[in-house]
């Protein structure tokens, strides 16, 4: 690892280069602004990434010409961009990222940024907060440059060693910081239905948001709780603090949190710096549905835009507009699927847009694309209930959605479901 000056780290990007970046609260923001604003001869540029934290500069108006951005999971800060046709969008599993950057993957890279730690005694670098796709992105890409931050949180499970990273700036700045979304009425409800189907000894996955956040202040009195997760947040630290959550009855890396990434506060940075409790892999390990399906008692608690009465499960789109990623959705609902005592469970409010739109729907709107199949479905609460759909008929599921729908849709429901033919001769 060569220690450069900015200009010197972004001039290894040449024109027509596949530039991957960290991504998450790993953003290393003062190489992206180099790149912007010092490389202003750049063409053709490929920016891979999954979502990041913090500004996006190079999917602005305007930098059509210089970048195009390829977006692995949609967020805040490049949705317009992907939804005016500024940038693209690749829907694939985030257990399947990685492979997609090694030998013979239709995404080789030219150029990875990353942010990591200094060096060790060892002479390793961690990749802090965010290993899930980056750990590949380094080992795969042809140059490897990062910005090294004596802030960068320390963690667990992988590491690079310095030797691997080509250039590097020093910088000494703090993370992104994410702020602890309160739960409202809908979300508490949502989140006292999903814990009552949550067993003492069971290994949970969520998210990071208002429905995983009630979910997880419904758990104080659940025991022997554990992690395997893509995603760790700030919800968990009580859980963590009061013991509730210990891994003592994991079927795999018992008393370990397992998890690819983490955002949130600066607390939860405090937390897994140099904490080997808790542990930060790949996700094509975190992510790996026979690594998931090992977990005895596997919960796995992912959200959804919208829910037709047969058990579609929208997540990426609202229509034909792209919205957020396939991530790992589907990973975990068919991994806990397979687990011994799994639980896969996608949890929703009942409505959208202020209580004027129901997010289960009798036909998804013209456009949408379905993450998760009514094959894969199990489990779909809402504040009004949970049903289990496995194994249940067409007009079975139309009736138990409807009993979790908002009380003022349920008869516009009815009425369409017979229109559809799902409820048989019901009503006619």
């Amino acid at each position: 690892m060569r220690i450069v000056t900015l200009d010197e780290a972004v001039g290894v990007v040449n024109p027509g280069d596949r530039l991957y970046i960290h991504a998450g609260a790993a953003t290393p923001h003062v190489l992206i602004a180099g790149l912007v604003e010092l490389r202003r001869d750049l063409r053709e540029v490929e920016i891979v990434h999954l979502h990041t934290d913090g500004p996006a500069p190079y999917a602005e108006p305007g930098m059509e010409d210089r970048f195009r951005h390829n977006a692995l999971f949609i967020g805040p800060n490049t949705r317009p961009a992907v939804q005016e046709g500024r940038a693209d969008y690749t829907p694939v599993f985030l257990s399947e990222i990685p492979a997609l950057f090694g030998p013979g993957g239709p995404l080789p890279l030219d150029v990875a940024f990353i942010h990591v730690t200094p060096p060790d005694a060892a002479g390793n670098c961690s990749l802090g907060v965010s290993v899930d796709c980056a750990l590949a992105a380094a080992e795969n890409a042809r140059i490897v440059v990062a910005q090294v931050n004596p802030r960068m949180p320390r963690t667990f499970g992988h590491s690079l060693p310095a030797s691997a990273i080509d250039l590097a700036i020093e910088v000494d700045e703090e993370l992104p910081i994410s702020a602890h979304q309160l739960p409202g009425p809908e979300a508490v409800e949502v989140g006292r239905h999903v814990a009552a189907l949550i067993p003492d000894g069971a290994t949970l996955q969520m998210g990071i948001g208002a429905i995983p956040n009630a979910v997880l202040r419904e758990l104080k009195a659940h025991r022997d709780l554990g992690v395997h997760t893509e995603m760790f947040t700030d919800g968990l630290l009580t859980l963590l603090h009061a013991g509730v959550v210990n891994g003592a009855r994991k079927t795999m890396h018992p008393g370990k949190v397992v998890t690819a990434f983490a955002v949130g506060s600066n607390a939860l940075y405090g937390f897994v710096d140099g904490n080997p409790e808790i542990e930060f892999h790949p996700v094509d390990h975190t992510n790996n549905v026979d690594v998931i399906a090992a977990h005895d008692n596997m919960v796995a608690i992912n959200s959804a835009l919208s829910v037709d009465l047969t058990g579609q499960v929208v997540a990426d789109s609202i229509g034909p507009r792209f919205y957020s990623g396939i991530g790992g959705q589907v990973d975990f609902i068919r991994g806990s699927a397979r687990s011994k005592g799994g639980v896969p469970i996608i949890a929703l409010p009942s409505t959208a847009k202020n209580g004027e739109v129901s997010r289960i729907c009798p036909e998804l709107l013209a456009g949408s694309g379905v993450v998760t199949t009514r094959g894969d479905v199990h489990w779909v609460v809402t504040e009004y209930g949970a049903r289990n759909l496995h194994g249940r008929t067409i007009r079975e599921r139309a009736t138990m959605l409807m009993e979790v729908a908002h009380p003022k849709f349920r008869d516009e429901l009815e009425r369409a479901a017979v229109r559809l033919g799902y409820l048989g001769h019901r009503g006619t």
